[in-house]
């Protein structure tokens, strides 16, 4: 019994070496991450924008000579210098829309027109909402005061969602030159991407994971993010040089609209008619309207050349992941979100598919 005893002491010996090891290493991994959590969406975004833009330095290489350094600094500052403009007029458009609607309701000229008669007879909401709507057009103070915890909480969320916009666009700026860094050292970084996966995946099958990775990556950031970010700056420019009230919220709508895969129409058409509405037909309204419509169908001509050269994402992963990106982490999260689920999506149906093979194979 003696030796068995031994053997069974050695045993938990080694087990519990495991367990405090696998203890350190958890409680290591939960540090790095608590510290690296504030950097997450930024390094992604700077990540993602790496691999989406490495292709133009590598098609520069050649006239511009080798040195990946120098052709990477030029792509960010030619970047930062196009995107620079039109990023601060629709800043600027947004804040003077918050500003213009906050001196509206503050000077009391705003009036609320009465509910139609038929609104009543809706079911269920009709009367409570005729009699909202009545007191609104009649007694806007009033029916404010009984409001006003509610209207507080809508009204901090809306400015901490603006201010949660103009930071998006300045980390937007900062991920660009992040991104020139990793550019400036991209084949170091695909060899790391391809260990990595090799080392998780196996090293048959770990090429063919970051392959899978960049696919997807460069597939939906060009495809879906990057159409509708050129179809917001084009139909926002127009709407701010026209003068459009709320030009910039509209651009925004623009852009959600464009990675949700809708139509731009649903906000040019309505746009187009307030402004013949108001200003009447003339050459300025007939060209600033064959303009924007023709912004707004920009995708149509992009999304061919752009879209489907990598990988297939069904629309609606595309939907939550701008959705669900916008919720967690605001407006970078709209660009983020798209692509980590596509990513996700695309590695979990290569597992699916990736049967093992009979004889006891074993897959990722």
């Amino acid at each position: 019994m003696e030796p068995t005893s031994l053997s069974e002491k050695a045993l938990t010996r080694t087990l519990l070496d495991v367990l405090i090891r696998a203890g350190l290493i958890a409680v290591l991994v939960l540090f790095c991450f608590e510290i690296f959590a504030p950097f997450r969406d930024l390094m992604l975004w700077s990540l993602i924008l790496a691999i989406t833009l490495y292709p133009l330095l590598e098609r520069l290489k050649g006239p511009l000579g080798q040195k990946e350094g120098r052709i990477a600094t030029l792509i960010i500052v030619l970047a930062i210098l196009i995107l620079m403009v039109p990023i601060y007029l629709l800043g600027t458009s947004i804040a003077d829309s918050v500003e213009h609607s906050m001196s509206v309701v503050k000077d009391g000229v705003f009036h609320i027109p009465p509910p139609a008669e038929s609104i009543a007879d809706w079911p269920l909401v009709g009367k409570p909402l005729s009699a909202v709507w009545l007191q609104a057009s009649t007694d806007l103070p009033g029916l404010t005061e009984m409001y006003i915890p509610q209207i507080k909480h809508i009204s901090l969320t809306l400015l901490s969602k603006l201010a949660g916009v103009g930071m998006g666009f300045l980390m937007f700026i900062i991920a660009l030159i992040i991104a020139g860094i990793f550019m400036a050292y991209g084949k170091e970084g695909s060899r790391s991407a391809i260990q990595i996966a090799s080392r998780v995946g196996g090293p048959a099958k770990g090429p063919k994971i970051a392959a899978l990775c960049t696919a997807t990556i460069r597939a939906v950031a060009l495809g879906v993010v990057g159409i509708a970010f050129i179809q917001m700056l084009l139909v926002g420019l127009g709407f701010v040089f026209k003068g459009v009230p709320g030009a910039g919220l509209l651009a925004l709508a623009v852009l959600l609209l464009g990675i949700m895969q809708l139509p731009a129409t649903l906000i040019t058409l309505p746009v187009i008619a307030f402004v013949f509405a108001t200003e009447g037909a003339n050459t300025a309204t007939i060209v600033f309207a064959i303009y924007v419509f023709v912004a707004g169908l920009v995708d149509n001509v992009l999304k061919p050349l752009l879209l489907g050269r990598g990988v297939d994402v069904p629309m609606p992963v595309v939907l939550i992941g701008a959705l669900g990106g916008m919720v967690t982490s605001g407006i970078i999260g709209l660009f983020i979100g798209p692509v980590v689920l596509a990513v996700g999506y695309q590695l979990f149906w290569q597992w699916v598919q990736d049967r093992p093979q009979e004889g006891g194979g074993q897959s990722l």
